[in-house]
Order: C-alpha cells, then structure tokens, then sequence
C-alpha cells in the first residue's frame, strides 16, 4: 500500500491516555471516570484511550477494564471515540479482551505488542493478525519497545497495514525515521504516544496524538495541533515548546506518567485516586513540582 497523503483520522486526532481513577480504598471509581472523561472532552480531547499504559492496565481486572469502557461510553456517548487497551502477554487472551471490549462499546482496540516473551517477528505479526482477525474492531498497534523489550519493526508495521482492520499506530518508539518510513509507504494513522512527538510527528503526516499530558492540560495539548492545522506553523511550535516543561516533568523525571499525572490531578481536584502496587505515589516535592510546572503553562 503506498501512502495517498491524505491523514486518515478513524480515532479522532486530539486523544488522551486516560488514567483509570480509583476510590481512596483502591477500587474502580467508576463514577470519576465519568466526570474525568467528561471534563477531558468538554475541554477539547475528540478520543478517549482506556486501558493502556496510563490506565494501568496490568493491574486491573478483565471485568474492571470492561466496567471502565461501559461507564465511559454512557457518560460520553458518541461524541467521541473510545479505544480501549487489550494488550497482554497471550495472544489467546488478548483475543478475548478485544471481544469484551466490543461487547463493553468499544470503538476501537489498542493491542501492544506480546511482552516478556520477546517474540520474533514473524510471531509478532501472526499476533496481530489474529487478534484483527477475530474482532470486528478497527485495531491501533501500540509499538512500545522500551516497556515490551521488542519492536514492532517498520517493515512489519508496513505488511500489518495490508489487513483492513489494522488502521493505526500508537507509536512511542522514538524511531523518528521509522516513523516516516511507515507514513510514506501506508495509509495508517499514526499517532504521537510520545508527549515531546505531537508535533514533530503531526507536521510528517501523523493523525494526532495520544497524550498522557493532556489528563491535565487536555486544551493545551489540542491548541499545538490547532494552530498546525490552521497553518501557522509558528505558533504550533511555541506551543510545543510552552509544554515542555510540564512534558518533561511528567514524563521525564523517573516516574511513570501514571504517577505523576495522577498526582497532579489530584493537586487540581480531578478525580483519580491513589495508583495501584507496584507502583507508588509521587512524593510530595514532585507533587509540588509537577504543579508548579502546570500553573506556569496555564498561565503563560
């Protein structure tokens, strides 16, 4: 398939990794997630991505990711898309997250890529054949080396784009040339999973984005692609560069981004509740840094 240059956007283009809020107790807070995805559309997000990274999805339950899907979906309705995370080190498993997350009112499913096993990639893409093959959602891979230990490589990504029901990427591979390698030879969707990428990725044929930032900033993550499309391409790259200090900090001071974006929305009164073991709380200095850092954006 050869790249048409037209950005196909099946999810939206401003989408947020939604973190999964919990009660004090540590259970599912179902009824935050429905303000806190509310809040995030009204506030420019046109997708939702549940389940993933960021909403911890290796400690919750099948039942509690299939819960969070139908409580989000109630409290947006079809306003906006709702990809839902199904990733997991099984492929039989994975399958069946993918067609409980239909049945839940998914709209899309984000597949990762098997982890632990490392498997090669003629395994890698048999994986994601049979997952598409056996749903029929349209499915985002989600290439993240860094935390599976293996690659979605370029060249498979390339075949993958063949199935019909394989439609975009979450990429947070920090291939920049792999990247537009993908984007010049098929019609997927790519979106920026990397914070620092939204627009570098945007302004090379991407669809937008998958921000772990914009659970707090969810405007000022929508206003970079804004000013892109509006051609003023100046402006984007202010805004870029306006974010990267709340960017780093987040996402680039040895926490994970579920740490330190439920800690700061916590500071701003949003729901999201303690994480979950292993993983702990941010500290109170990084609390307090984190929102010093959003109050020098919001402000700017």
């Amino acid at each position: 398939m050869t790249s048409t240059g037209t950005t196909a956007r099946p999810f939206g283009r401003t989408l947020c990794a939604m973190i999964t809020p919990f009660t004090e107790e540590g259970a599912l807070d179902l009824d935050g997630a429905r303000k806190l995805a509310t809040w995030l559309v009204a506030e420019g997000c046109d997708g939702l991505v549940l389940n993933g990274t960021t909403g911890e999805s290796p400690t919750t339950t099948d039942a509690e990711k299939s819960e969070l899907v139908a409580a989000v979906r109630e409290a947006v309705g079809d306003r906006v898309s709702l990809v839902t995370g199904v990733g997991s080190a099984d492929t039989r498993h994975t399958v069946e997250l993918a067609l409980a997350a239909r049945k839940a009112g998914a709209d899309g499913v984000l597949v990762v890529t098997p982890y632990y096993s490392r498997p090669p990639q003629e395994a890698v893409e048999a994986h994601f054949r049979a997952v598409a093959d056996a749903v029929a959602l349209p499915v985002m891979l989600y290439d993240i080396p860094g935390r599976t230990g293996t690659r979605i490589e370029p060249e498979t990504v390339i075949r993958l784009a063949a199935h019909p029901r394989i439609v975009a990427v979450k990429d947070c591979s920090y291939d920049f040339l792999g990247a537009q390698k993908v984007l010049a030879h098929t019609d997927l969707a790519y979106y920026a999973g990397c914070d620092e990428h939204v627009l570098a990725l945007y302004a090379v044929g991407a669809a937008g984005c998958v921000s772990t930032v914009a659970n707090a900033v969810p405007g000022a993550i929508a206003a970079i692609l804004d000013a892109f499309d509006a051609g003023d391409t100046a402006r984007a790259t202010g805004l870029q560069l306006r974010a990267t200090p709340l960017i780093e900090a987040m996402m680039g001071a040895g926490l994970p981004g579920t740490v330190t974006a439920k800690a700061l929305l916590t500071r701003l009164g949003l729901p999201a509740g303690p994480v979950r073991a292993p993983l702990l709380p941010a500290g109170r200095d990084a609390a307090d840094g984190l929102l010093t850092r959003y109050e020098e954006l919001v402000t700017a």
